[in-house]
């Protein structure tokens, strides 16, 4: 006979209360889980960013585009910039109007040097072959060919607002690539730069979002980004090159307010718990004030009684994290993590519970359960054993 085994008979006694008690901390560890997990997946993009990869874009702001003879002017200076290759995107911003609520990245790319930078997209050789190839062709992430249906072959018609003179732009899927790295979006959308390029008004034309440069030095790729801002500081369009960490920092950055209020929401999350844990414990306290009293009388000591209090609250605790975690998994990971990997695949492009996650979750429970009993366990170490013994529950 132990704490825990005294306190899992106690919790017996009222099993409708223990029941919805363990679903009050189940439900508050889940939501703790995915808000964790949304942090984390945000933040991931730039911890698993390319060391070796520099992005140049407009100094002023991302969505200012770059004249498109940087690019050529960067690669023939290649060589003392320190840059092993370079190419470049451009936002095309387009939907399919047979799938119009559903949101994916369009990039109108250089298809001759973008795979070559971005060595994490994996696609057949045949596939990749029929994509240079085909001016009209499209390459497309595998989740979100999955979700809209489509593969090799299949004829597409896309619409943007950015260029309203053409009204339907057409593409065949040539390839379907897949990614080896966390950091890929699997759900977006290439196709040539060319095509649009020389469709569009010549007033539109020559101008590209922004520059990839796959650098010699990966230690030295801030030190690159300098040598490329610098060489257009005389030119009419400045730059602001950043290793592809830091930029995703930067962009990150814009949603700081999002992320801290996230974590606070987490901690409050915590604060619920431990409040509907504490409650339930308490009011198991105050129902068996006489049978403490009665303990005591035997030669119990009040630390045995704290001991009985603190069990119960940890079983209750460790019972409701548990589910928790055994609801989270199939709730965040497997319904929410798909859809928003299938439908926000440029933010979270892998979006899964992690073990360090789920860890903290459970110890946080754990805590939780000690911070309920604390004020439960103070009280009955206190007790008096007449007192206890004249109150009837």
């Amino acid at each position: 006979m132990n704490f825990f085994s005294i306190a899992f008979k106690n919790l017996a006694r009222n099993r409708f209360r223990v029941v919805l008690t363990i679903l009050g901390v189940a439900v508050p560890v889940v939501t703790f889980v995915l808000l964790r997990t949304v942090i984390w997946a945000w933040e991931l993009g730039a911890e698993v960013a390319a060391k070796d990869r520099v992005v140049t874009r407009h100094k002023v702001t991302f969505i200012m585009t770059l004249p498109l003879r940087y690019v050529s002017e960067l690669q023939q200076h290649a060589k003392e910039l320190g840059v092993k290759q370079s190419t470049y995107a451009v936002w095309f911003g387009a939907k399919d109007p047979a799938h119009d609520k559903e949101f994916f990245a369009t990039l109108g790319v250089d298809p001759k040097t973008y795979l070559d930078v971005y060595t994490e997209m994996s696609i057949a050789p045949q596939e990749k072959q029929a994509w240079l190839q085909n001016r009209k062709g499209a390459l497309v992430g595998d989740v979100l060919a999955r979700k809209l249906g489509w593969k090799v072959g299949d004829k597409v018609t896309l619409q943007t607002p950015f260029y309203p003179d053409t009204p339907n732009w057409e593409f065949t899927i040539e390839g379907i690539y897949q990614a080896t790295a966390k950091s890929v979006d699997r759900s977006s959308f290439f196709f040539h730069f060319d095509y649009i390029n020389e469709s569009i008004p010549v007033r539109q034309r020559d101008q590209v979002g922004w520059i990839i440069s796959r650098v010699v030095d990966p230690s030295r790729a801030a030190e690159v980004g300098v040598r490329i801002d610098k060489m257009f500081d005389e030119q009419e369009t400045q730059t602001l090159s950043q290793d592809e960490g830091a930029f995703q920092a930067s962009f990150l950055a814009s949603f700081s307010a999002l992320l801290k209020t996230l974590n606070v929401i987490s901690i409050v999350i915590l604060v619920i718990m431990s409040l509907i844990l504490g409650n339930t414990i308490a009011m198991g306290v105050r129902e068996r004030t006489n049978e403490y009293g009665v303990l005591r009388a035997v030669g119990f000591l009040p630390k045995h009684l704290v001991g009985f209090v603190l069990g119960e609250s940890l079983l209750l605790a460790g019972f409701g994290g548990a589910l928790g975690l055994l609801l989270a998994y199939p709730f965040v990971e497997q319904g929410l993590g798909r859809f928003i990997e299938e439908n926000m695949g440029n933010y979270f492009p892998y979006f899964r519970v992690t073990p360090e996650t789920a860890l903290v979750a459970f110890l946080a429970s754990l805590l939780v359960g000690v911070l309920a009993a604390a004020i439960p366990a103070y009280r009955v170490s206190k007790l008096r054993v007449v007192e206890a013994l004249r109150r009837v529950a």
